[in-house]
């Protein structure tokens, strides 16, 4: 660290301010009523329900019914679908297999004022219908009319399975495929779904004529029809994936559902109420953070200077990760424990910055030089910055593991040890555990890195070289 030149400050110093106002305004460019958004903003941060307001509720099968996990799955897929019909985009829908629990959130709408939720939640859990109805014929709304509101080719239960399969096609690659097996016997002598689905590719595969998937009244798939198909199996094929294909299968499974859903627990969160206590963290948040810099600049002058540079720098890269400021991480939802996540971060930042300037106040005291004082203080304060920050970082991994989604890197490591947690508080804790998570990594880029290369560097400056600004006599 010798080597740090002059001018290494002036550009940490740049890259940090104009970090900290890329992060805090984004960037954006308009043409006309169109918006190309370029880097995310903390506008562009989404809240969780417990700061934006919105529905909890938690759906289980009927008292007795031991659901296996392809049912849950077909369950939730109904649940998303018809969120999707409601309008609700932005959901959260997890899993709890060991308890067969399904858990969904949604946050109100911007300027809703005539929500219910408690209509909402009740048709979320009614079953679904599904039908194969035959061509696609929709009318403005999206609706099915004429031809294919009138024939309904086959309807949930004359469908055994839908399971996600792959072919070999004509150029020898594999192909993903929704396969799907067809009862063979009917009901109160009525054909089976076998003969019905035979009498009905008969009659389309001579003009290529498409069946249409519905679920209740929304389009979940419209495939051709390439030939006769009489043999109780088919395939749905198309431009599908693995994930794709399971998705597809898991959406037709789900319109013979064997069990209704169970309201077992639900409540709402007003939109007043969340912002309120919003707006409270961020006004007692700015008001510390002045606070914290006021001291550490009085306490340890030009050291505590560089810290309060890289503290900002370090909030800035905090709501980076949240907002999806990095265009290769997906943004995450902050709530109120995730939030504070962020101030202990802070508190784990300014406790590194304090350590380190503690070490060359006591250094040169001792009666070292300025340069032997800083290279020994960084150097007998990385130790104990290291080790409470690794304590963090696992408690913050422990977190992330028993309360994250199922599909989350650390839900499935730590999955064996934490298999009794379910995601039921996976929306809070989860936050704050990875807002933690991030601030102490970057407590080790701004807290340590750069305060360390920033205060060699203005070190070299003739009129920064007296001891007295670094806290020696």
């Amino acid at each position: 660290m010798n080597k740090v030149k002059k001018p290494v400050f002036f550009v940490v110093f740049a890259l940090i301010v104009l970090f900290v106002y890329s992060v805090l305004c984004g960037f954006s460019t308009y043409y006309g009523d169109i918006t190309t958004k370029y880097i995310k903003g903390v506008s562009d941060i989404r809240m969780g329900i417990d700061i934006r307001g919105g529905v909890d509720v938690t759906f289980t099968p009927p008292e007795g019914f031991d659901a296996d996990d392809s049912q849950l799955d077909s369950a939730k897929e109904v649940i998303v679908q018809r969120m999707i019909n409601l309008g609700i985009t932005d959901y959260e829908s997890y899993i709890d297999y060991n308890n067969d629990r399904i858990i969904v959130r949604f946050p109100w709408k911007e300027g809703e004022a005539d929500f219910d939720p408690e209509s909402a939640v009740k048709e979320l859990g009614e079953t679904a219908m599904l039908t194969f109805r035959e061509g696609y014929e929709v009318d403005s709304m999206g609706l099915p009319t004429g031809v294919t509101a009138d024939t309904i080719i086959l309807e949930g239960k004359d469908v055994k399975n839908a399971y996600p399969s792959y072919i070999s096609n004509e150029a020898g690659q594999t192909q993903w495929v929704v396969a799907l097996e067809l009862s063979d016997v009917g009901e109160n002598g009525e054909k089976s779904g076998a003969e019905k689905f035979s009498d009905a590719t008969k009659r389309l595969a001579e003009e290529k004529g498409k069946i249409s998937i519905w679920m209740d009244d929304f389009c979940i798939s419209y495939p051709t029809v390439n030939e006769w198909i009489s043999g109780g199996s088919a395939t749905i094929t198309g431009d599908f994936d693995a994930d794709s294909a399971k998705a597809l299968a898991d959406k037709i499974n789900s319109g013979a559902l064997p069990f209704k859903l169970v309201t077992s627990s639900f409540s709402t969160i007003s939109p007043s109420l969340g912002m309120g206590a919003l707006d409270a963290m961020v006004l007692a948040g700015i008001i510390a953070f002045c606070i914290i810099a006021l001291y550490v600049i009085v306490i340890y002058r030009l050291p505590g200077f560089v810290a309060v540079i890289a503290l900002a720098g370090q909030v800035a890269g905090m709501l980076a990760f949240v907002s999806g400021y990095f265009s290769f991480m997906n943004s995450s939802i902050l709530t109120i424990p995730g939030i504070a996540g962020i101030i202990l971060s802070v508190g784990m930042g300014v406790d590194a910055n304090i350590i380190t300037s503690e070490r060359i106040k006591e250094e040169l005291r001792a009666g070292k030089t300025l340069d032997g004082a800083l290279n020994s203080g960084f150097k007998r304060a990385f130790a104990a910055i290291f080790d409470g920050n690794v304590t963090m970082i696992i408690i913050a991994i422990i977190l992330m593991g028993a309360f994250g989604t199922p599909d989350s890197l650390f839900a499935k490591l730590l999955h064996p040890v934490f298999f009794m947690f379910g995601p039921s508080t996976a929306g809070t804790i989860y936050s704050f555990g990875y807002n933690l998570l991030t601030g102490c990594f970057l407590n080790f880029l701004m807290g340590v890195f750069c305060s360390r290369i920033m205060l060699y560097s203005i070190s070299r400056f003739k009129a920064f070289r007296n001891p007295k600004l670094y806290g020696g006599v």
